[in-house]
């Protein structure tokens, strides 16, 4: 049986040989212009040196340009995916079909994987994509097991699932967003505003923080949770899905690498040996869970109910 890629989002170079250490295959990085919601900003320098350390130790390094580009950014495009082909990127990770386009005129061998958070919902839109070059598509994170196992059964390129961290649940290119609550007096209000990280929205009503991840693109609001799914892995690894996800953005350094030895010792397991990944897979949720923040509670995300609209 295969083990699928085990991704993760490392914050700094620093940290790419210990991830590689506890067992990841292959990495996110980017710059914040060129890329969404990153767990660290990754300078051209410092993608050369993450692609060198990655490679000198079998494992990929993807490059995330999955920012939605406006006019001013597009003539970019060209000369960044060439620096990115030459520095040996394994992958780019994209949204916005202008970033397709200059690959294929300046890069047509670089290959592409589709992501655009939100849209990823069935199969026939990953094989459209596919046919238009893509080699994956990342899946919606509001999908429940049995449809990520249908589109695993029917698509034609890879797929890529996160089963760990947090995830976004608003937008906006504008960068004021706490401050609109704020002077509306709405139920929410904002907490250490004035910081990079750390800043949220407090949920009086339900004791919910939403965590606010501002970057080059504008605010991102986050879930008050975190998905964690590593008691629960067997089907997809049956159903042969490719990739599973560590999303490690706003997380430590020290906190991704504990969860990444945890997933790593989780897959190897179900696949090698199911009866011991049965028997020690609630140890590995109840070690992740003592590893939580007491605002960041852990849940199964949308794995196992039904989307609300």
């Amino acid at each position: 049986m295969k083990k699928p890629e085990l991704l993760v989002t490392p914050t700094a170079v620093s940290n790419i040989k210990p991830l590689i250490e506890a067992g990841a295959n292959a990495f996110v990085i980017g710059e914040q212009r060129y890329g969404l919601r990153l767990a660290g900003d990754f300078k051209r320098e410092d993608i050369v040196e993450a692609v060198n350390i990655a490679h000198a130790h079998h494992t990929k390094v993807y490059v995330a340009m999955n920012a939605l580009f406006h006019n001013d950014t597009v003539a970019e495009l060209d000369e960044y995916i060439l620096f990115l082909q030459e520095a040996g990127v394994d992958a780019i990770v994209f949204g916005d079909p202008a970033v397709l386009m200059a690959a294929r005129a300046v890069a047509p061998k670089m290959k592409l994987h589709w992501n655009t958070e939100t849209t990823a919902t069935n199969w026939y839109t990953c094989n459209y994509w596919g046919r238009k070059g893509a080699k994956r598509a990342v899946l919606a994170r509001e999908l429940s097991m049995d449809s990520i196992i249908d589109i695993k059964e029917n698509a034609e390129v890879e797929v890529e699932v996160q089963v760990h961290g947090m995830t976004c649940m608003f937008q906006s290119k504008r960068s004021l967003l706490g401050n609109y609550f704020e002077y509306q007096g709405k139920v929410m209000e904002v907490g250490n505003r004035k910081l990079e990280q750390d800043m949220f929205l407090f949920d009086k009503e339900r004791d919910n923080k939403y965590p606010i991840y501002e970057d080059e693109n504008g605010t991102h609001i986050m879930s008050p949770n975190d998905i964690c799914i590593i008691d629960e892995l067997a089907e997809m690894i049956d159903a042969q899905v490719d990739v599973f996800k560590i999303d490690g953005v706003l997380k430590s350094a020290e906190y991704i690498i504990e969860v990444t030895k945890k997933y790593r010792k989780a897959i190897d397991l179900c696949v090698e040996n199911r009866e011991e990944y049965e028997e020690i897979k609630d140890e590995l949720l109840e070690e992740i869970e003592a590893m939580q923040p007491a605002n960041r509670p852990l849940d199964t995300g949308f794995f196992f109910k039904e989307t609300v609209y």
